[in-house]
């Protein structure tokens, strides 16, 4: 079992991490909607600046894989489920293709068509991110080495920046940063300098 993490909190990966799987997991709350949620999983790619250098690193269930291969999405749960089954989405980093130029690499949590279907965060209960160090992408018996569970916090956001992964010096830290905002994804790609 890893770390458990609070929001803010900052911690240095291990230096010896080659391969990290990045899972996330959710349960909807039990409603009347009508609707599944498909909450889905991204990575933004960003510069020192903050920003995307171009819209390819974005990284979602529309591009799953960085050019650099550095980063790949494992697909898109469009359900959920129950987080006791395990992660309902992931995504794998291999730090050594990681362009030199991308200084972080956000990790965020949408809900799809939120606002036709009225839906947000609220709704959804067991929120967490879970870094796990594996050894090569196929390998789902890897080492939890942190955790963050989001709480409850959210209300009405359809957006969550759920943590950083980013550059100091040579290594790489985590940083549990669990930010909610509205207007779902494409607000997210607006802050970090997508066009859509």
């Amino acid at each position: 079992m890893g770390v458990n993490l609070s929001k803010g909190q900052r911690v240095s990966l291990d230096k010896g991490m080659k391969l990290a799987l990045v899972g996330l997991g959710w349960d909807p709350n039990r409603y009347d909607g009508g609707f599944d949620f498909d909450l889905d999983a991204s990575a933004f790619l960003l510069g020192a600046n903050g920003k995307v250098s171009c819209d390819e690193d974005f990284v979602f269930y529309g591009n799953q894989e960085h050019r650099s291969g550095s980063v790949k999405s494992m697909g898109d749960d469009r359900t959920g489920g129950n987080s006791e089954d395990g992660d309902d989405e992931q995504i794998v980093i291999d730090f050594a293709k990681v362009p030199a130029n991308v200084q972080k690499i956000a990790i965020t949590v949408t809900i799809y068509d939120a606002v036709p279907r009225k839906q947000n965060f609220g709704q959804v209960s067991n929120s967490y991110v879970r870094v796990m160090k594996i050894r090569n992408e196929g390998d789902s018996d890897g080492e939890e080495v942190l955790r963050f569970d989001l709480g409850e916090e959210f209300s009405i956001e359809t957006a969550i920046v759920v943590c950083e992964i980013y550059r100091n010096g040579n290594d790489w830290k985590f940083n549990a940063v669990g930010a909610g905002y509205q207007g779902g994804l494409e607000a997210l790609c607006h802050q970090f300098g997508v066009n859509v």
